[in-house]
């Protein structure tokens, strides 16, 4: 199952925000030590804050984005093959968590094939789009 998560790299704002809160709470304090052998404690606190705030950032796209693919329909479907005859939709649910996870279940060996999470009403229903399904059973 392919899920979306928002990387942290030098291109993106919040791998910015780390880069310059390593810069202002890291090197520089430390450059400042070594040539005067005192502690810039207030740029360590800045670099800190810098920091915090771009593991807000990514935090905050990852409440955006989970369970919400920018798959459209037409892909998903192109993405995991169905076959009718050998496999039935189903529900995966957790009943500890919570969890559910649209896939497949092979007829015979009960294999499941994962497709997508479903942590809304419209997950479920585009899953059911994607492959024209009437009916959608749920299993614990």
């Amino acid at each position: 199952m392919e899920q979306h998560r928002q990387k942290v790299n030098a291109s993106s704002p919040a791998g910015k925000l780390v880069a310059c809160g390593v810069l202002v709470g890291g090197v520089i304090p430390l450059i400042v030590w070594v040539a005067t052998g005192l502690v810039a404690w207030p740029l360590v606190i800045v670099g800190a804050a810098i920091v915090l705030v771009a593991g807000v950032q990514v935090a905050a796209g990852k409440l955006r984005s989970s369970g919400r693919g920018s798959r459209s329909v037409r892909s998903l479907a192109e993405a995991v093959p169905y076959d009718p005859e050998t496999q039935y939709p189903v529900v995966r649910a957790s009943i500890c968590t919570g969890e559910r996870v649209a896939g497949f279940k092979n007829r015979t060996n009960g294999h499941f094939t994962e497709v997508m999470l479903i942590t809304s009403a419209e997950d479920e229903q585009a899953f059911m789009d994607a492959y024209q399904i009437e009916t959608l059973k749920t299993e614990y």
